[in-house]
């Protein structure tokens, strides 16, 4: 078993280095300064011991995309790495009836779409506060719809200012941090976190303090990185194609 978890950490760590020397480079070829891409690892399916390991190598966030999955993995994780200060993210879309116990897990959630969401993730930031099961502000990345098919999740662009006035005003128990937004299949992702861009920067004007821009992914962290990302989701180019089963 020892020799496993040290051969499943080189792999990782080999990764992990390809990874960032692939923002590194995306950062140089954009004149960006790397330290501006936060690394967050899309950690779904994979088991408990994958997080825990790392942590070890010096990751200090992961998401997740089901709160079922993620309630159980969080636990596991806490017991593995007790020491371990981990930020954990939601990036699946979120049910209403789920936002209590996001709220009680979750340091971030950057797929907020709706505001009958804010209301509900409002509600329960407040109430697990109250009981507290959390010290600090939720914070809340407004999902934008970059094709306007209502199935894929996100809120249209012509009304995504107002989901951030929403959020703003859900203040203290939410924190509006950003915009987040996945390029949609068969559009150009370029195009697609071109049109992001200038949306983050829009809604900037009036929430200047909503810095972060989520976007990008395995396969196109470098235009996502080229049109102002400040945090790209990994999954697949970090931890390996998805298993059927947990290991």
């Amino acid at each position: 078993m020892i020799g496993l978890e040290q051969n499943r950490r080189d792999e990782l760590a080999a990764a992990l280095a390809g990874l960032r020397d692939r923002i590194t480079t995306a950062c140089a070829t954009a004149g960006r300064d790397p330290a501006q891409v936060r690394l967050l690892p899309v950690t779904k399916t994979f088991p408990a011991r994958d997080v825990a390991l790392l942590v070890d190598l010096g990751l200090v966030d992961a998401a997740e995309a089901r709160d079922g999955e993620a309630v159980a993995k969080v636990a596991e994780v806490t017991a593995l790495r007790p020491a371990a200060a981990l930020r954990w993210h939601m990036v699946g879309r979120v049910q209403r009836n789920k936002c209590p116990s996001v709220a009680r897990w979750a340091a971030q959630v950057q797929s907020v779409d709706s505001a009958r969401l804010v209301e509900a993730l409002h509600r329960a930031a407040r109430s697990a506060t109250e009981a507290g099961q959390r010290q600090d502000t939720l914070g809340i990345l407004v999902q934008a719809s970059l094709d306007g098919d209502p199935a894929r999740g996100g809120c249209p662009l012509a009304e995504l200012e107002a989901l951030a006035d929403r959020v703003a005003a859900a203040s203290p128990q939410l924190r509006l941090d950003g915009v987040m937004g996945v390029a949609p299949l068969g559009i150009d992702p370029g195009a697609a976190f071109a049109k992001l861009g200038v949306a983050a920067q829009r809604l900037r004007r009036s929430h200047p303090g909503a810095v972060e821009l989520s976007a990008g992914m395995s396969g196109d962290l470098e235009q996502a990185v080229a049109h102002g990302s400040t945090c790209v989701r990994v999954g697949t180019a970090l931890l390996g194609d998805r298993p059927l089963t947990s290991r």
